[in-house]
């Protein structure tokens, strides 16, 4: 959705959908191979690795494949932008692989998400850079989606011995850091491209700013959802703003 609203031809959409889909079944597939010991300890029965349902060997192979099938893929989109999305995939893999037990574990969504937007204008004719709003607005997003992927597993993670910095935080902090790095995104994609505003976007800041005050000053019971509820809704947000600024990208 976001290489169409860039102006990229259908091809150019299939392709961008190609790399990004094999990216990702290769980012997730490692990571449920790697976790494989810690899943089993938690008893997440969801995920069919887990749970018995698929054998190691199988995923590993899945996985390889995956991310064997995104480098020419990627590279369809042109050379430029396809080795800035590889990239992406690789900090992605370097999250599973370790970092997301570090102080710099929102680093790699960081890199990943704030590369994409090059990603789909690189392989536009004359392989423009996007803005600079478009780059933090996706970085911003990367690490707020870091803090809301991991709120509903703090303590499980914690007693994993998994210390992202989310981790560290602890679950307040946690939410706190994703509402105020999503209600960032909003500025960046209201404020950040040239020309008028308009009313759609100023009621999208001010839904943006409740919904980042509701995110920690949601109920903070251990189970409560609702949190985690109001950070998917501003992230929702976001992409929508995302979408709608595609145009300007470059």
């Amino acid at each position: 959705m976001l290489a169409f609203s860039a102006g990229r031809d259908p091809r150019g959409c299939a392709t961008v959908a190609a790399a990004v889909a094999t990216g990702q079944l290769s980012v997730g597939w490692s990571n449920d191979r790697i976790d494989l010991r810690r899943d089993v300890a938690a008893r997440r029965t969801d995920k069919p690795l887990a749970a018995g349902a698929l054998r190691p060997g199988t995923v590993s192979l899945a996985a390889a494949l995956a991310l064997a099938a995104c480098v020419p893929f990627s590279l369809a989109n042109g050379r430029i932008a396809g080795t800035v999305h590889l990239v992406a995939v690789a900090a992605a893999w370097a999250y599973n692989l370790g970092v997301k037990r570090t102080l710099w574990s929102p680093l790699p969504y960081a890199l990943a998400f704030g590369l994409l937007p090059a990603f789909i204008t690189l392989a536009l004719p004359g392989s423009p850079w996007p803005g600079r709003w478009a780059l933090a607005a996706g970085a911003l997003l990367g690490v707020g989606a870091h803090f809301a992927n991991v709120l509903p597993d703090i303590e499980d993670d914690l007693g994993a011995g998994v210390r992202g910095l989310p981790q560290r935080l602890g679950a307040h902090g946690s939410r706190v850091a994703a509402g105020l790095s999503l209600a960032a995104v909003s500025v960046f994609l209201i404020f950040g491209p040239a020309g008028r505003i308009g009313s759609a976007g100023w009621a999208g800041l001010a839904l943006s700013a409740l919904l980042a005050c509701a995110v920690p000053l949601a109920s903070r019971g251990p189970r409560s959802r609702l949190p985690f509820l109001a950070t998917l809704g501003l992230a929702l947000l976001d992409v929508a703003l995302l979408l709608l600024r595609g145009g300007r990208l470059t």
